[in-house]
């Protein structure tokens, strides 16, 4: 029965939540009426704790409560650079442009302080294991591109690899192509995201 109760707590709870808000919305025939007049909300729905649709059949209970991977994105203004960072794991990712010329593999001036601030937070989270993965956008031939991904990835965990020189990380790297867009190779500005490589690792005690 205290389980019962307690659903249907829960269910009244949010039931107020979605029907009625907080209480401020303003009228729909007065929508530009000064703050401070906004009428209240009426009273929830009552919840029948005695419902036989809100009881748990015999035997059954209540699974256990957890926390959601929570996601969190951040991407610098010009879209240089991407992070994502999970309740697990960290994805840091670089547009091509950034670390390459056009069409190449070679890294550029930049490239190295933006690879060594990402040796920075493998450092951070100590991570032992890190996935340096290379994407493109669609256009020319898929082979091609297989190519061009996987020879930037390399070049990138080269890099990686001799500024954290450290025995005990153990990296995979791949080229994925056009494979798994983040954005709409539709247009130029979609294509430029979709050129990138993403250096992932597991979060400290992830």
């Amino acid at each position: 029965m205290t389980s019962n109760l307690r659903l249907a707590t829960v269910l009244s709870v949010l039931l107020t939540t979605t029907l009625y808000g907080t209480g401020t919305a303003q009228a729909d025939d007065d929508p530009g009426g000064p703050p401070g007049t906004e009428p209240a909300a009426s009273a929830p729905v009552e919840v029948d704790p005695n419902d036989p649709d809100l009881k748990l059949p015999d035997g059954a209970t209540l699974a256990q409560a957890k926390v959601l991977d929570i996601k969190s994105i951040v991407e610098e203004q010009g879209g240089d650079e991407r992070r994502e960072d999970t309740n697990t794991s960290v994805t840091l990712a670089l547009q091509a442009e950034v670390l390459f010329g056009k069409d190449s593999a070679k890294l550029g001036a930049e490239a190295k302080s933006r690879i060594t601030g990402i040796a920075d937070e493998i450092k951070t989270q100590n991570a032992s294991r890190v996935r340096v993965f290379g994407f493109t956008d669609d256009l020319g031939s898929s082979s091609h591109g297989d190519t061009l991904s996987k020879k930037r990835a390399n070049a990138v965990h080269d890099v990686l690899s001799q500024t954290l020189n450290d025995a005990d990380i153990t990296y995979e790297v791949r080229g994925y192509g056009e494979q798994y867009p983040i954005a709409d190779n539709a247009t130029e500005a979609g294509r430029k995201k979709n050129r990138r490589v993403e250096v992932s690792f597991p979060r400290s005690g992830g």
